[in-house]
């Protein structure tokens, strides 16, 4: 009984627009905000006692097996979504573990799933994304060749562990990996050798400081990606000097549409209805912009502003963000376009370009692409590939 009323109290939750992770973003991979990975700022009601206790009572060995795997699973999202009070899953569940932020919950929870139920891979698979969040990419190996043991023809544990070597520079590992790929599915193992290619390239693309002269004149928009709002439901900084070079752009192309992406609420405001009412007040024509108010993280960003692309028979974009989130954004763009073609987008041969607000302290720093950048960049390129990092529960 509790766990469904937990799960109805989840329903609840995320049919109201109360979830909040944002590249937009609260991206704690790129120094692109002040929160977490991709996805937990949240404006909710502070938990209850009564919330905890019902987060844990299902986990009780009184209960079936099942129903604790389930109950693991939703604590694992919780904390991954809302975040919770560290001290309460010390004492109530992890006990003897120390818990330094809301990620270690969301690990602790699919290890304890995962060794209730050894055979069940995708709970590994899970624990290994978690271990991806907190950038503890060894332990995340381990995981992928536990997986392997148990399923030498498992194309996604084989594909992180792959990709995951070479973030590592463990180019060995890396070209190896790609071969067993080839002998389990040859044909999806050349898609994902050209999408890392398209990595490599991306990595040593130009990122542009001003707003290039040779655009497209016709057929084209910029699409501004958000940034996470305050508590207080107000623009940050970030997000208004990314508006700043939308508005120049605006301006030296006025045929040009402009999409403003980012949906996670605050204070009844989304980062797209803030962008809107800004470009406007600066002056421009609201019948160019086009707000996407559903992007919870860049892939969403990629998804819903390139649907809206496709609607208004857009053919070229030029992405605006900050310089140290537009290398993973032009990949995941990039990638999404390529989808949208199947889907039976007209405008192939889409054009991709970039304009950045530059949060770099020079431009030696920015030209270099950290080893913690390039793990994101793939994490969230495998995301956008339609490929989940918490199976079942969580692009």
């Amino acid at each position: 009984m509790k766990l469904k009323i937990l799960q109805l109290f989840l329903s609840i939750l995320l049919l109201s627009g109360l979830v909040a992770c944002t590249e937009n973003e609260p991206d704690e991979d790129t120094g692109d905000s002040k929160s977490q990975d991709n996805t937990e700022i949240v404006e909710n009601e502070p938990e209850t006692e009564d919330d905890i206790d019902d987060l844990f009572a299902e986990v009780k060995n009184n209960s079936p097996t099942s129903e604790r795997i389930k109950a693991l699973e939703d604590i694992a999202m919780h904390y991954y979504w809302y975040g919770g009070d560290l001290k309460v899953a010390e004492e109530e569940i992890f006990k003897g573990i120390t818990l330094h932020g809301d990620y270690d919950v969301v690990e602790e929870a699919f290890q304890q799933a995962a060794h209730l139920d050894p055979y069940d891979q995708e709970l590994k698979y899970s624990l290994a994304s978690a271990h991806i969040l907190q950038k503890e990419i060894s332990e995340a190996l381990g995981v992928y060749e536990q997986i392997l043991k148990f399923e030498e023809s498992h194309f996604e544990a084989q594909l992180m562990h792959a990709i995951y070597s070479k973030v590592e520079g463990n180019k060995e590992g890396f070209e190896s990996g790609f071969k067993k790929l080839e002998d389990i599915n040859s044909t999806r193992a050349r898609e994902y050798e050209k999408r890392v290619d398209l990595v490599e390239n991306i990595k040593d693309a130009k990122l542009e400081t001003e707003v290039p002269d040779d655009l497209a004149k016709k057929n084209h928009a910029f699409v501004v990606l958000g940034y996470a709002l305050s508590e207080e439901g107000e623009m940050e900084e970030t997000l208004i000097e990314r508006l700043e070079v939308a508005k120049k752009a605006a301006k030296k192309y006025p045929d040009s549409k402009i999409i403003v992406s980012g949906g996670v609420p605050k204070k009844g405001n989304t980062e797209a209805g803030l962008m809107y009412d800004w470009l406007v007040e600066e002056g421009i024509d609201k019948k160019r912009i086009f707000k996407e108010d559903m992007a919870t993280d860049t892939v969403e960003n990629a998804l819903f502003s390139m649907d809206i692309a496709r609607n208004e028979e857009v053919k070229d974009i030029t992405v605006i963000s900050s310089a140290t989130h537009m290398r993973r954004a032009l990949v995941i763009f990039n990638e999404v376009s390529q989808m949208m073609e199947k889907k039976g987008d007209p405008a192939t041969d889409r054009h991709i370009t970039n304009t950045v607000y530059m949060d770099f302290e020079n431009d030696e720093e920015m030209n270099k692409v950290s080893k913690d950048e390039e793990l994101v960049i793939y994490r969230d390129l495998i995301r956008a590939t339609g490929i989940w990092q918490f199976p079942g529960l969580q692009r």
